[in-house]
């Protein structure tokens, strides 16, 4: 058989494809072990001080460490996440820009507010759960009831008298006192706050009956000037195993974990977001950050981005009913 020249040449060429094909793998491979290949910037959609800011300043050194770059933590707080999560979208398209929110960015502001600055649907993707930080019902000292089961019968046997803070309208101390009510049957009314530690002033101080606060209350509560009911979870916190869940006393489907969430712009390099999430990930898993976490009343959750998604929406379901029930806006 006679070979023509373009027979002769098709081994060649498909070798010379197949050389094309490596070459442009390892082109791909190196630019994404390249990155970062600037510092790495965290929005954080808090004011400095407050528990996302303390937490992304706990990962901030082994993250600097693991990507080589320095992490710059830049706080935008205001609009339940909406101000930091506009500057992410906006200006964050560089390949190093993060956002860490609340998940209720995601779940719960598109409901609330009648003009979002950007759809975090479609603008945003997940990275990595940072913390799951868990809400307890305090009560003022001077308030009579000493369990939830009396708690619920008082509200009852005084309608319309009792009152309740949280850190602002659709935060997940809200939702929670809503979720209360709805469960329980009780009513009360909502006084929204700056922020969570003016609430717990107001409740040692009697100006009003209850709230919702974050693990850090407990040297309070241990100093006798307020009192804790239960843990709005689905289980009983690490930090205190004692307190029991809403579901052990009766009363189902107060479930108001707080989710903190590490976000990047959607159009970033999927090799990128999944770089950062293990990266994340084995920081989470420290001995010393976890027990700093607690510290704070939060646990640190490594887990993956479906998993991650799939609890904001579990969490996106169940606000979406009580924010409609209630009829709950972000004035």
């Amino acid at each position: 058989m006679i070979r023509t020249p373009s027979s002769l040449y098709r081994p060649a060429l498909a070798a010379l494809f197949g050389l094309c094909s490596v070459v442009a793998a390892s082109g791909a491979s190196a630019q994404s072990n390249s990155w970062p290949t600037r510092p790495v910037r965290l929005v954080v959609a808090f004011a400095a001080g407050g528990l996302a800011d303390v937490m992304a300043r706990v990962i901030q050194p082994q993250l600097t460490e693991a990507l080589g770059q320095p992490v710059v933590i830049d706080n935008r707080g205001g609009a339940g996440g909406n101000v930091a999560g506009t500057e992410v979208v906006r200006n964050g398209n560089d390949g190093h820009t993060f956002l860490i929110t609340v998940s209720t960015t995601e779940s719960v502001n598109p409901m609330m507010f009648a003009r979002m600055p950007f759809d975090p649907q479609k603008d945003l993707q997940p990275v990595a759960l940072l913390a799951n930080s868990q809400l307890f019902l305090i009560t003022r000292t001077t308030l009579q009831p000493n369990n939830l089961k009396d708690f619920v019968a008082y509200a009852k046997a005084h309608p319309d008298t009792m009152s309740y803070g949280s850190a602002g309208n659709g935060t997940t101390p809200h939702l929670a006192g809503e979720l209360l009510k709805q469960s329980a049957g009780i009513t009360a009314t909502h006084l929204p706050y700056r922020g969570a530690a003016p609430v717990i002033q107001d409740v040692m101080a009697g100006q009003i009956d209850f709230g919702f606060a974050p693990g850090t209350v407990f040297p309070t509560v241990k100093a006798g000037k307020l009192k804790v009911l239960a843990v709005a979870s689905r289980k009983r916190t690490v930090s205190a195993p004692d307190v029991p869940t809403f579901s052990e006393l009766g009363i189902n489907g107060v479930y108001a974990d707080t989710y903190f969430g590490i976000y990047a712009p959607a159009g970033m390099p999927a090799a990128t977001v999944e770089r950062m999430n293990r990266e994340i990930n084995k920081i989470l898993s420290l001995p010393a950050v976890q027990a700093r976490f607690i510290e704070l009343g939060a646990q640190a959750v490594p887990v993956s981005r479906a998993d991650y998604k799939s609890m904001v929406q579990t969490e996106t379901k169940l606000f979406t009913e009580i924010v409609k029930a209630r009829g709950i806006t972000a004035d």
